[in-house]
């Protein structure tokens, strides 16, 4: 998007849009006159989002609950909207779910399903919307929602990181691939948020319910940032075309870090290694 535009009348499609950052997200556009067009695969938690968009004025022409990891879902409701209504002005994949786990804990299926979800949903919309805003020849932004785990290596993250590693390349490519049709690309990259998602993660081979292991999952959500302050940091990244978006300085600071000083990053990743596995691993 151009520097200092707004989002007033633009129209702008958001996965995710029932809980999190992605509802947040919808209603902070929805707050300043955006067109909305949303999906989660949550039917209840949509519906709100809808009904809270609308009631601060916006308008929401098309909204539909969907599995993005299901392509011929996407292509479904991308064509439907396209027959109906010009190409997007902003595409947002903030969708994702989330499991942690050492390799030898990891199922085949938390691999899968992180693939699936956090990277092949964003690939199915970017193949079902991203087309139609280049031949519309109006340019517009690419907005994908990666994670720290995008950009550094935390602890037990290795399925994780696989999709949001992927995510961000992705997106690196296509912010020079799509610069020639003034389509912007950016990559966000949030630490912490108070979604629940910090609650509901899977984390393979612990008990989730041992009071050691939920004290160290309570300590994380304290650092965390609020779904609101995290889409505000979103669309003030969008507007200043930001390919990297951080909402929070803790991770801007960590990828910097990791960036100038490869070999203490190594260290200090060792050790913050171990501490996770001595904090995640319940005492018998």
């Amino acid at each position: 998007m151009a520097q200092g535009s707004d989002f007033r009348g633009k129209r702008c499609f958001i996965t995710g849009a029932a809980s999190g950052i992605g509802r947040a997200t919808a209603l902070a556009l929805a707050a300043q006159g955006a067109e909305l067009y949303l999906t989660d695969r949550d039917v209840d938690g949509l519906a709100q989002t809808v009904a809270d968009a609308q009631a601060l004025g916006a308008q929401v022409p098309a909204h539909r609950a969907l599995d993005i990891s299901d392509y011929d879902q996407v292509a479904a409701f991308a064509a439907d909207i396209h027959a109906a209504h010009p190409a997007m002005d902003v595409v947002m994949n903030i969708a994702g779910i989330s499991a942690w786990g050492t390799v030898d804990q990891l199922t085949h299926q938390h691999w899968r399903s992180m693939i699936d979800v956090n990277l092949m949903g964003p690939i199915h919309v970017i193949e079902t919307f991203v087309p139609p805003m280049v031949a519309a020849r109006k340019g517009g932004q690419l907005v994908n929602v990666s994670s720290a785990a995008g950009i550094v290596a935390l602890p037990w993250h290795s399925a994780y990181s696989a999709s949001k590693y992927g995510l961000r390349g992705l997106s690196e490519v296509l912010r020079f691939d799509l610069a020639r049709h003034r389509i912007g690309v950016s990559v966000v990259v949030p630490g912490a948020v108070k979604t629940g998602l910090v609650q509901t993660v899977q984390i393979a081979g612990v008990d989730r319910d041992d009071p050691d292991v939920q004290k160290w999952v309570d300590r994380f959500a304290g650092h965390a940032v609020s779904p609101e302050k995290a889409a505000a940091k979103i669309l003030a990244g969008v507007r200043r075309n930001r390919f990297l978006i951080y909402t929070s300085p803790d991770i801007r600071a960590l990828y910097a870090f990791k960036r100038v000083a490869w070999w203490p990053y190594s260290v200090a990743m060792r050790q913050v290694n171990v501490l996770f596995t001595r904090a995640l691993r319940p005492r018998r």
